[in-house]
């Protein structure tokens, strides 16, 4: 099969569009003809420095397609059936194998496009939200990066929860696109001062919960646009800063700082999490929620790929296509 590969960890020059084995189909697993990888910001954090499990490496933590082959074990998976799944790493390759209980079915009216940005997305902002951020309706919700992946999903859900909602943004452009899928407030934080304008917006009240994808100094200003007995949901460090940052001023207002880690969960919670992303799943089937996707790169194309994402360009998902 054709995959995008690389042989050490660097910046996106390091892919190289290469033969190499097909996968095998273990007893408990199935085999992928992958029609769509959803890149993950953490597919892009490994490509630059993470740990390589084998090599030629395949990174990439999602796919969708359709099954070609299902192990002896397996019952409830057929050849041809639509799937969405995720794995820990192999995603951008023709192929992937990946045990049958960390694929979902896609349902009827669902396209094989749309569903690629469903699992990791809207399962991560769902569980920031609600699981850890313990979300109310009538909340004041802030959300990082919301022209990400998980930054769109957390606005939707958060908007269909009854939040107000806040989120920052590059752009004016982009915060404007954000309006129709339920931003309240835009905050552009390369021309304002995201914590100053959060307070502005909600009376000197603050954030009942943040969402945090970015890490680093942008944590910290989290942490400071909360309000009392607030919490933080920290997902992410898609700023890449190398220092840690200072979160002692938590403790002045009673606030909570959560981890949250959705692969952690998929391994601890596994009948929670099945049942969450199959419900995120319908709901986006059924219109209710929307998957976004800005651009769709061949998977020769993967260096191209993820140069763009790490542009900061984005508008929701980019995906590749084999």
């Amino acid at each position: 099969m054709k995959a995008a590969v690389y042989y050490q960890t660097g910046g996106p020059e390091v892919f190289r569009y290469e033969d190499v084995p097909d996968p095998e189909c273990r007893p408990g697993g199935i085999v992928i003809d992958v029609k769509y990888v959803s890149i993950q910001g953490g597919d892009t954090l490994n490509r630059a420095g993470g740990v390589m499990a084998t090599t030629p490496h395949i990174v990439g933590y999602q796919v969708a397609g359709v099954v070609r082959d299902v192990g002896e074990k397996v019952t409830d998976r057929k050849p041809g059936d639509r799937v969405v799944a995720t794995m820990g790493f192999g995603s951008h390759a023709a192929l992937a194998s990946v045990p049958v209980q960390t694929s979902y079915l896609v349902p009827d009216g669902l396209s094989l496009e749309e569903a690629a940005g469903v699992p990791i997305e809207f399962g991560t902002a769902d569980d920031c939200l609600f699981e850890f951020g313990h979300l109310k309706a009538g909340e004041i919700v802030l959300v990082q990066a919301g022209a990400g992946g998980v930054g769109l999903a957390a606005i939707q859900l958060a908007k269909r929860a009854g939040a107000t909602v806040l989120a920052t943004a590059s752009s004016d452009d982009r915060l404007e696109r954000l309006r129709q899928f339920g931003l309240d407030h835009p905050i552009n934080y390369r021309t304002e001062d995201f914590v100053k304008r959060t307070m502005e917006l909600t009376g000197g009240h603050g954030a009942d919960l943040v969402v945090d994808s970015v890490g680093g100094k942008t944590l910290e200003g989290s942490i400071a646009a909360l309000a009392y007995r607030g919490r933080v949901s920290w997902v992410g460090n898609a700023g890449r800063e190398t220092d840690k940052p200072a979160v002692g001023a938590i403790m002045q207002k009673n606030a909570s700082l959560n981890g949250v880690f959705l692969g952690g969960e998929f391994g601890h919670s596994p009948q929670r999490t099945r049942a969450m992303i199959e419900r995120l799943l319908a709901r986006v089937a059924s219109g209710e929620l929307k998957v976004v996707v800005d651009k769709v790169f061949p998977l020769a194309e993967a260096a191209a790929a993820h140069a763009y994402i790490e542009s900061r360009q984005a508008f929701g998902r980019v995906l590749l296509a084999p």
